[in-house]
């Protein structure tokens, strides 16, 4: 007995330092394949093409990235060591059992051949309901982040509950899949522990019959690993649909093969895009880009002009043969059963189910460098060339200067010291005249932008976007619009600096400003694809029936008596002192503190506090009790039945039958009670489990939805960050609450049971076991799990920074791509996932060393238990059913022990999960003071901002102090004036996305404070600056904000009046068609009518226009105008604008400057006064 108990030490021993070293390689091994899946996932997306890119179904790859690879990473870092660990010890059990009796053991285990069966059935069929809740969690995911991007506008529309129901019905979806997925995980597990009753075969070898109860309990904890494995299969199939894709070849001519110094030339060019593929875009289309001259392209928004940019970089291929397409398996646009109503339907439409009686576009024609064809030129190099300014700039979230140093990327100058890069920045920030309120901040250069660059104006961002194009000196520019988010005089300056930059340079400029153009070698007019007219700015103008002098004409600015010379305005430019810019960049960076109310809960409360919150679910509660009652009986009762078989061994060889048999009739009602025990345990948990996820995360989401504007202006609450973690955890609960919860309580009261058993059999002996070795089994998992709890905090917080960065990288990858930022962008998050890796590793050494000892604990206690046990039973103190049966209760009682020790990384993660969703929920909501509303008034709504000061919230540089302005009654009134200067922020607080620190704004003398905000928000209309649309059809585009029974009438005369329903009736589809992800699949002018269809169909009282007008060319803005003033009549209407000839016919105009007004009156009155408003309409003259 001794050198056995000696054997027991020594495997204690080595199962220590095996459980320790297999903890560290399992775990890292998760977090390094975790991060190298992501890291090349991530060089994949950008390594396709943009076309295939525009398949995707929104937010999709951003959720792969982050919420999918978290399922991998869990399956590979805590499962998969589980299974080798069971499935080892099932095969060694064997050995030894057929070591001792190959017959006896063959006869016993062929239920094992049975178990095979069942599981090689039920896992596929899991495998792909699996799948299913995945779509569906992906999908909640997509338009959770698409929202949370685009806050202001849903907001501004009042569109959180549409938005929130959109949203609600994919959770609902995965919720429904994932329940039909508990018939065959509970089926799987009521098969589980079904193999216990052919240890009803043993006869007299104990040996045997210890061996195959060991093989059966390792059957029945593989179950679950197994689950998380094959989810985590699942997530790979995902990641390496889009690895192991097709993708372009890159490599191709260079310098001196090919030079950006030749023409280029569009040569038969017919296109249509891939998401469109019936509707033609380009037809026939054939232009010459003389080298080292400027090309201007003007037309009707959707004529094609953006079309020859994405062409000119190599966005989408002419070649119907190089068409590459993902599998069908990551382009999930399927439709879903159940989708009643007409918004889950039409979520369900792509941009390919369009009408297949019209034929696809054929693409035709090719691209020429000088005499070399696009397709061969080396793709990265080629884009390296270009300088390309879009007309809806992306800026990083980062600082000023590293957004500028980018563009340096693919240049001669990309690895010149800091130095010369500071340089090369601060000199291409002056040419793009941003060095202006760059300089005016704290921090200089050194300022962050935001998420998005949020916290720089339309204007400022353009700028920056100037800068970051121009510091390679780039042998070709292409200018999308360029600046037409700059204001009046910025412009002007801008565009002197344009105008030297394109010196001597290939230059490509599409412009709705014509007063940019003026100087271009060649102008070339385009309508529906096709050229229309070609010439020099004079020589078109000409012609006064051609379609250049009838958009010249559209854009005439009257200019009552005199100009100033030309050169005496840039004179003045240039002499007068520069007005400050305030913005939401101005002023020191200031971190929005956080509310400190709520605490952070431990494991039981915060966890229990959600249990009881969803006392509805009570049903499930009794089902998940009672199986879990039945299946930790198991344990104890099968110790007394071993105990019970061992005596058999003892009786008289004529007895052994029938006792053999009675007892191996009690296995068997075991074995069945068991199955029906897991069978409901599953079903239940796994209910309770879709149950509440599916509520929290719904409840969640809508959270978020509540929370006021500056909450989303904070660094740590980006909408990558909160797409991550509305999807990451509620993930984390569910992962608990399923086959987990449930396996910890059978573990729990498994221990109990044993113990119970253990004591009614012999107290000694149970005391000793329980209250020595117990207590330090327990200790070291309790340490274990408060640690765990500590890791999974921190790996939250890194893998959050991680998933922010690679979402903001996804959802910009035109900008990532045309400045060939691929590569460091893979580093910069290849860097991020290594410091992680590495923190995790050095943070968790010491979680490792409690793991392998309470892993381990089992062999020591069973080393005492022999021991002590083995004197009490040679002193005739116990009989040898007393030992066993204490013997066989402490051994199950470990197990199961141990077996609730290693669901710690689970509740480590549930914990920290549900604190953050607590944390959230307690947070105070954006709402209503008082529920009262203006006075119905049929002329409008009178506005007065008195003595207002204002900030930003993450600023301490106020916008406004003390700003006083008045907007009577049905007025059309206007707000100019530099960059910067406060039109915007009048904008916000209009809307009250802001508070104002002092003063008051009031509406028909009520102050909007004291109004409900959401049935303020109803009487508003805003067009931003930049459209936001959202995945979707037009139709729910331009419904966002009314009721969805609007009728048909109503829709078709708000896109009449906003210019676009001729476009819209145009498509296949219609009104039906699919905008993609951020209305992708539209043009920037179309874009912008649709999101003015949206502002004129609610019928607002107050009409606010920020720069509404400024993507639409020359014809519609001007119809589109028209359409505003005819809207105007008998509502307030408030315009921020930088093209003044939209702002004429205003009735008032406040030109802003310095945080007040410098100048209020009417155009006549303003041009008389010879003003700042004068010499920027100078500026903007075409006819000089």
């Amino acid at each position: 007995m001794r050198s056995y108990r000696l054997y027991i030490v020594y495997l204690f021993i080595a199962r220590l330092v095996l459980s320790y070293f297999s903890m560290i390689i399992f775990r890292t091994a998760g977090l390094r394949m975790s991060a190298r899946v992501r890291l090349e996932y991530l060089r994949a997306l950008f390594a396709l093409p943009i076309s295939i890119l525009d398949t995707l179904p929104s937010g999709q790859a951003s959720n792969t990235i982050t919420t999918t690879a978290n399922v991998l990473q869990l399956g590979v870092s805590e499962k998969l060591g589980t299974l080798i660990q069971f499935t080892s010890m099932g095969i060694a059990a064997v050995a030894v059992a057929f070591r001792f009796s190959w017959s006896l053991t063959l006869v016993t285990c062929s239920v094992l051949l049975f178990v095979a069966l069942v599981y090689g059935i039920v896992l596929p069929i899991n495998l792909k309901l699996n799948k299913e809740v995945e779509y569906a969690d992906a999908k909640a995911s997509s338009i959770a982040g698409e929202v949370l991007s685009a806050m202001r506008m849903v907001v501004a529309n009042g569109a959180e509950s549409r938005m929130m129901r959109k949203y609600a019905g994919w959770v609902e979806e995965s919720r429904r899949r994932g329940l039909y997925s508990t018939m065959a995980l509970t089926f799987w597990f009521g098969f589980r522990l079904y193999v216990q009753r052919h240890i009803s075969s043993v006869g007299t070898i104990v040996i045997v019959l210890m061996a195959v109860m060991m093989i059966a309990f390792g059957i029945s904890q593989t179950a679950v690993p197994i689950i998380n494995i094959s989810k985590a299969s699942s997530a790979a199939t995902d990641f390496f649909a889009v690895i192991d894709a097709p993708k372009p070849e890159i490599t191709g001519l260079k310098d001196p093969d090919v030079s950006p110094l030749d023409d280029i030339s569009l040569d038969s060019v017919t296109f249509a895009y891939p998401s469109r593929p019936h509707v033609k875009v380009l037809d026939n289309l054939s232009i010459r880009f003389e080298a080292g001259k400027t090309t201007a392209i003007v037309g009707a928004s959707g004529s094609g002009k953006s079309t020859i940019v994405g062409l000119l970089e190599r966005w989408y291929n002419l070649d119907p043969k190089k068409q590459y397409r993902l599998p069908k398996s990551v382009i999930k646009e399927e439709k879903t059963k159940q989708q009643k109503d007409e918004e889950d339907t039409e979520k369900e439409k792509s941009t390919e189910a369009l009408d297949e009686s019209m034929p696809p576009v054929q693409l035709n024609g090719s691209i020429f460098v000088g005499s070399q064809n696009l397709e061969s030129v080396d793709l990265k190099w080629w884009r390296s060339q270009i300088g390309l300014v879009q007309q809806e700039p992306f800026i990083f979230n980062d600082t000023i200067y590293k957004n500028v140093e980018n563009g340096l990327i693919g240049s001669a100058w990309e690895h010149e010291d800091d130095a010369t890069k500071r340089t090369l920045v601060e000199e291409a920030c002056k040419e793009a005249f941003a060095d202006e309120y760059i300089t005016r901040l704290p921090e200089g250069y050194n300022t962050q932008v935001g998420d998005a660059g949020i916290k720089l104006s339309g204007g400022q961002r353009q700028r920056l976007a100037i800068a970051r194009s121009i510091i390679k000196r780039p042998k070709i520019l292409i200018l999308d619009e360029a600046t037409s988010s700059i204001d009046v005089r910025g412009e002007r300056l801008v565009q002197a600096a344009l105008d030297r930059v394109s010196e001597g340079r290939t230059t490509i400029t599409i412009a709705h400003r014509l007063s940019t153009i003026k100087k271009a070698d060649k102008i070339i007019v385009l309508k529906k694809g096709k050229i229309v007219e070609e010439g020099t700015h004079e020589s078109l103008l000409v012609d006064k029936d051609g379609a250049y002098w009838a958009l010249v004409n559209a854009q005439k600015l009257a200019m009552g008596e005199g100009y100033a010379d030309e050169s005496d305005l840039i004179e003045s430019a240039k002499t007068e002192p520069l007005i400050p810019i305030m913005s939401a960049a101005s002023g020191g960076e200031k971190k929005i503190e956080e509310p400190t109310s709520w605490k952070r809960k431990g494991f039981f409360t915060s966890f229990g506090r959600l249990l009881y919150e969803q006392t509805n679910q009570w049903p499930f509660y009794v089902l998940l009790l009672s199986g879990c009652f039945g299946a930790a009986a198991a344990f104890p009762l099968q110790a007394w039945l071993f105990a019970k078989l061992l005596n058999v061994i003892s009786v008289a060889p004529d007895e052994i039958s029938s006792a053999s048999s009675h007892w191996a009739l009690m296995f068997f009602v075991l074995a069945l009670a068991v199955a029906v025990a897991y069978f409901t345990l599953g079903a239940s948990s796994h209910a309770i489990s879709m149950n509440i996820a599916c509520t929290y995360r719904k409840q969640y989401f809508d959270c978020i939805l509540a929370k006021p504007i500056p909450f989303f202006d904070a660094e740590d609450n980006s909408s990558g960050t909160l797409t991550a973690r509305v999807a990451n955890d509620p993930t984390q609960l569910q992962q608990l609450l399923g086959i987990n919860m449930g396996m910890v309580l059978v573990a729990f009261l498994s221990l109990a049971g044993c113990i119970i058993i253990a004591f009614v059999f012999g107290w000694r002996l149970t005391v000793l076991t329980v209250f020595v070795a117990m207590p330090l089994l327990l200790s070291t998992g309790y340490y274990r799990l408060s640690y765990e709890v500590q890791f999974e905090k921190t790996n939250q917080a890194v893998f959050a920074e991680s998933s922010k960065f690679a979402a903001e990288a996804i959802g910009a990858f035109r900008t990532v791509n045309s400045l060939t930022l691929e590569d460091m962008i893979c580093n910069r998050y290849g860097a991020l996932l290594e410091g992680h890796v590495k923190k995790s590793f050095k943070k968790s050494r010491f979680s490792y060393i409690l793991f392998a000892i309470s892993d381990s604990m089992q062999l020591p206690i069973a080393a005492l238990t022999l021991w002590y046990g083995g004197r009490l039973l040679a002193n005739g103190e116990y009989t040898a059913t007393q030992f066993f049966v204490i013997y066989m209760s402490v051994i199950n009682g470990s197990e199961g022990a141990g077996g609730l020790l290693s669901f710690a990384p689970n509740m480590a993660q549930a914990s920290a999960a549900a604190n953050r969703i607590l944390s959230f929920r307690e947070r105070e909501k954006e709402s209503g003071k008082v529920a009262q509303w203006l006075e119905e008034s049929d002329g409008g709504v009178q506005i007065d901002l008195k003595d207002v000061w204002f900030k930003y919230p993450t600023r301490d540089i106020p916008i406004f102090t003390g700003l006083n302005l008045t907007i009577k009654k049905g007025q059309f009134a206007a707000l100019v004036g530099a960059s910067g200067c406060g039109k915007t922020s009048i904008v916000s607080l209009l809307e009250r996305f802001y508070e104002v620190q002092k003063g008051a704004i009031s509406c028909n003398g009520s102050n909007i404070a004291d109004l409900n905000v959401r049935e303020y928000r109803k009487a508003i209309s805003l067009v931003a600056q930049e459209p936001t649309l959202f995945q979707g059809s037009i139709q729910e585009n331009i419904l966002l904000g009314v009721e969805e029974t609007t009728p048909m009438e109503l829709l078709h005369q708000a896109c009449r009046d906003a210019e676009i329903h001729d476009f819209i009736t145009s498509l296949p589809d219609g009104y039906n068609t699919d905008v993609g992800m951020k209305g992708i699949a539209l043009s920037g002018g179309q874009k912008q009518r649709i999101a003015i269809a949206r502002a004129l169909i609610r019928d607002p009282k107050i009409l606010l226009l920020d720069e509404a007008t400024s993507s639409l060319d020359s014809e519609s803005e001007k119809l589109v105008q028209a359409a505003f003033e005819r809207a105007g009549k008998g509502r307030t209407m408030v315009v921020v604008a930088h093209r003044l000839a939209t702002v004429q016919n205003a009735d008032i105009i406040f030109v802003l400057g310095e945080g007040k007004v410098l100048e209020t009156g009417d155009h006549q009155t303003l041009l008389k006064n010879r003003g700042v408003y004068y010499q920027m309409c100078q500026s903007q003259a075409l006819d000089r």
